[in-house]
């Protein structure tokens, strides 16, 4: 089958005028290569992509894998998921949105016909690492119902104060917004929201501890909370307890997100933990160092 007939059967509403655009920009791979020719052929079983030239994309966010039905990127720290009442321009999905309603199509964003992006789930502005968003509301239904389902792989990596007793252990808690909006745990069992999180350490050090962690539910400050709970802060985290902000920033990344794709098989993306919090783990001997 020649290349273009392929992408009509994937993206049944792309014209072809769309198809052509879309090989001219190098935005269509072919097991993983670029390929511009709409007649080069293509095998019943070869993987065909619909991407895009990091050039275009926002300089804030990194691109790690789109096609038609999601858009997976790396956020990073400071940067809002959504827009608030104090901040509704500099946001993930706005530059997303606009990126996504104008690029390989004629209509502008916002306009009728003009493709658009809906959310997912968020991170903290602190928080750095992996999103994902859906291009259509179905997609959305489909991700959110797996987060719901307790289905989605979610790890993170983050560097705390002091040294965990045990090397691996389950965080359980009620979870609660206090008056300022702030996550705390509930001051009574029926209180709150149940919160599960699996930690394991990866690296000790004399004042400061690596480890990563595993979402069993997925409450908004979940990580945060619990660990400043535990009596080991994020680093940076000073809104809950932490007393040292080497980084100039909160020290929690998500690392590793893996679902069930819209078209029914499972996949994963990773980003790796900035080098500067091992790096951190291992330079800081005492806590005053910090």
């Amino acid at each position: 089958m020649r290349l273009d007939e392929r992408l009509r059967e994937l993206f049944s509403g792309a014209s072809r005028r769309t198809i052509k655009h879309w090989l001219e920009g190098g935005r269509v791979r072919v097991k993983g290569a670029i390929v511009r020719r709409g007649d080069a052929g293509v095998a019943p079983g070869d993987r065909v992509e619909l991407g895009t030239p990091q050039s275009s994309f926002p300089s804030l966010l990194r691109l790690v894998f789109e096609d038609e039905h999601i858009l997976v990127v790396d956020k990073p720290p400071g940067l809002l998921t959504i827009a608030t009442e104090r901040e509704r321009e500099r946001t993930a999905y706005r530059l997303l949105a606009e990126y996504v309603g104008g690029h390989g199509t004629a209509t502008r964003p916002g306009r009728p016909g003009a493709p658009r992006l809906f959310i997912v789930h968020r991170l903290d502005r602190e928080t750095s690492g992996l999103l994902v968003f859906a291009k259509s509301v179905a997609v959305k239904r489909r991700l959110q119902d797996q987060f719901e389902a307790r289905g989605v792989e979610r790890h993170y990596v983050a560097l705390v104060e002091g040294v965990p007793r045990e090397s691996e252990g389950t965080l359980r808690s009620r979870l609660r917004e206090d008056r300022s909006l702030r996550v705390r745990g509930a001051r009574r069992g029926a209180e709150g929201r149940e919160a599960i999180t699996r930690y394991r350490v990866l690296e000790r050090g004399a004042a400061a501890t690596l480890v990563e962690l595993s979402l069993v539910t997925g409450r908004r400050g979940q990580i945060r909370a619990q660990l400043a709970e535990l009596g080991h802060p994020i680093v940076g985290d000073r809104a809950y307890g932490a007393r040292h902000d080497p980084a100039r920033r909160v020290c929690l990344h998500a690392t590793r997100l893996g679902f069930t794709h819209p078209r029914g098989h499972p996949v994963a993306f990773e980003s790796p933990a900035p080098p500067t919090f091992a790096q951190l783990a291992r330079r800081f001997g005492r806590a005053k160092d910090l």
